[in-house]
């Protein structure tokens, strides 16, 4: 899946919106070009509106709902409802410049997603950080200044974190590799809160905890760290997730979302149930405790 442009503040709308214009369009057997004269624009423009990169002019999204031949009252006028919404900015925008373009991208296809499925193989991930460890993951063991940059960020963690809790219909599966979970951020009471919140969340409902244990070996973690988006009320295929250093990248080919759904579904039948996880999580903190 393509970046979407800067300062275009994507949402998963704007992606679904494309989505939904791209498949009538391609039902009717109508070309990008004559899409594009409809609008009075370019082949490129009917590529990014199709893509989610850009805002939604209602105009084009008339005309071009017009040219494919929805007439419809109800259904034009769920079309222009989700073309106004996917023109509104996501909560996360009001953060600006504290995170990269391609993050607030993430955030909005995460906001949206019904499914999440995570593989972290370095830190206990975000949606599942405590406030501490989250501020020693962010500034680098208080490495770095905690700045408003900083402290953009750890908000964010935190609001992140709230649908999940507040939504059960959002369903989060996480897979943890154990040196990620044991790894020390911060001190001794920093690790322990943390992994007493992990044990606490492994017993929401809608939430899965499983730990991939040392003896395992190497081969549990081939793969890097890795998150599947899905969206079954959006009627939008999944979408593979992986964040880099400098950029993150979103992949919906599906041979390759299929390769790591297999990865996934490999790494639950090799990790501890989730039950056994429990375990093994109560085992850790009163290792802390001496």
């Amino acid at each position: 899946m393509a970046q979407p442009e800067p300062g275009s503040g994507p949402t998963v709308r704007r992606i679904l919106l494309g989505y939904q214009l791209r498949q009538l369009r391609e039902s009717k057997g109508i070309s990008r070009a004559d899409a594009a004269y409809k609008i009075r624009g370019s082949e490129s423009k009917i590529s990014r509106v199709e893509l989610g990169r850009v805002g939604f002019k209602i105009r084009d999204v008339e005309d071009l709902l017009t040219f494919y031949g929805v007439e419809d009252p109800a259904v034009r006028a769920s079309f222009l409802t989700l073309a106004r919404e996917a023109n509104e900015p996501g909560w996360w925008q009001k953060y600006g410049e504290s995170l990269p373009v391609w993050f607030q991208s993430y955030v909005g296809m995460e906001e949206a997603a019904t499914q999440l499925r995570v593989y972290e193989t370095q830190f206990v991930p975000g949606l599942l950080q405590t406030e501490d460890y989250a501020r020693e993951v962010i500034t680098r063991g208080g490495k770095k200044k905690l700045d408003d940059t900083a402290k953009d960020r750890i908000a964010t963690r935190m609001r992140r974190q709230e649908r999940i809790r507040n939504n059960r219909n959002v369903k989060l599966w996480v897979i943890i590799d154990e040196p990620a979970v044991r790894r020390p951020v911060g001190g001794p009471e920093i690790m322990r809160a943390q992994l007493e919140h992990l044990h606490e969340l492994s017993y929401a409902p809608n939430i899965t905890l499983q730990i991939v244990p040392f003896h395992q070996g190497v081969f549990a973690a081939e793969t890097g760290s890795f998150t599947i988006l899905r969206y079954p009320e959006y009627d939008l295929p999944d979408v593979v997730y992986v964040e880099q250093l400098t950029g993150g990248i979103f992949q919906e080919k599906r041979s390759d979302v299929e390769q790591y759904t297999m990865t996934l579904e490999w790494l639950a039948v090799v990790a501890e149930r989730p039950e056994q996880t429990r375990r093994l999580l109560k085992q850790m903190i009163e290792e802390l405790e001496g």
